[in-house]
């Protein structure tokens, strides 16, 4: 230290004697030595006010006190400096998570709408933020059609490779012989061995049967469906109880089976459609059928884009989740 001080005493003396451009550079360049010996804020401080003290002997009184006030302002600033660049190194490492688990819901999460002669299938599904935290698959073979649609309470990368889990679980069951409570209770068990506890999932699942023109469901913990009755021109909650995915091993889950008529709607979200406002009380779940029922002569994917457009554009809309919307039609 004491070869700095004698270091910056000369090039602190030279430019005061001469303000010129040479004498300047070379205190930039000093800089950058300090900064390769990891000199703190408050001791380059330091060492100006032994400088200068030598310089102008006759000052010293009040300069010391200054000195001595700038070095505590520049201890804070130090700190504060170092937390902050901190934060920033988080964030970096953050956001280049987030950017792994976009990249990996694009490639290993993608799903693909089933075009089937007796339904008709829309979907939305919009992120809050860069990762979706809600997950939509769709399974399709000759005898049925499949939807789970998923809300994981976690971000990141874990939520992105818990999506996949869920996926390739759903994948495995792809043959017609899994009814719905059979499902959930496999993903059930594979979600309470893989995922950690801090991390909770809900799933609606069900599939539509055309031999037997009924659609099977059920539910963990999840956000009840929408059942619209043409005949009728009415909504029907699909109310299936059953604990969120992972919590107990050996839960329970119910089947449940409603039959579809000419129509028929099976209207399936997530709580980021029907949560969109605070404050006043109001029926949410109403707000959301009744913006349906505006456009139910539409086909299913103008009805999800509909709904979402509608709600974005209400003056109390405040989107405080990933919005996720399926409609299943029956032709």
């Amino acid at each position: 230290m004491e070869e700095l001080e004698r270091e910056y005493h000369k090039i602190l003396s030279d430019y005061i004697k001469d303000q010129n451009e040479r004498n300047l550079y070379i205190g930039q360049n000093f800089v950058r030595q300090l900064i390769r010996r990891n000199v703190a804020p408050e001791d380059v401080v330091s060492l100006h006010k032994e400088a200068v003290e030598e310089i102008f002997p006759e000052e010293i009184e009040g300069l010391r006190t200054a000195y001595d006030f700038l070095i505590e302002m520049m201890v804070h600033y130090g700190m504060a400096l170092r937390e902050h660049q901190s934060l920033i190194q988080k964030q970096a490492e953050l956001q280049i998570e987030m950017n792994i688990a976009a990249n990996v819901q694009k490639t290993m999460l993608q799903t693909t709408i089933p075009t089937s002669e007796q339904v008709e299938i829309g979907m939305v599904s919009t992120p809050l933020k860069t990762v979706n935290g809600d997950y939509v698959h769709f399974i399709e073979d000759d005898s049925y059609v499949g939807v789970a649609v998923t809300d994981v309470v976690g971000k990141g990368v874990p939520a992105a490779l818990c999506m996949s889990m869920v996926k390739y679980g759903l994948e495995t069951m792809r043959d017609s012989g899994h009814t719905p409570s059979r499902v959930l209770s496999v993903l059930n068990r594979i979600v309470e061995q893989n995922v950690d506890d801090s991390m909770f999932i809900s799933m609606f699942y069900g599939c539509y049967v055309p031999r037997a023109n009924k659609f099977y469901y059920g539910s963990a913990g999840h956000e009840p469906a929408f059942l619209y009755r043409a005949q009728e021109d009415k909504f029907y909650d699909l109310e299936a109880n059953g604990i969120l995915l992972g919590i107990i091993p050996t839960a329970e889950y119910i089947d449940n089976e409603v039959v579809l008529h000419k129509d028929d709607m099976v209207i399936v979200v997530t709580d980021g459609v029907t949560e969109f406002r605070q404050g006043d009380d109001i029926d949410e779940r109403g707000v959301v059928a009744s913006l349906i029922n505006d456009v139910k002569h539409l086909a299913p994917q103008q009805i999800c884009e509909y709904l979402y457009r509608e709600l974005e554009e209400l003056h109390e809309f405040n989107l405080r989740d990933d919005f996720t919307v399926v409609v299943i039609k029956k032709r």
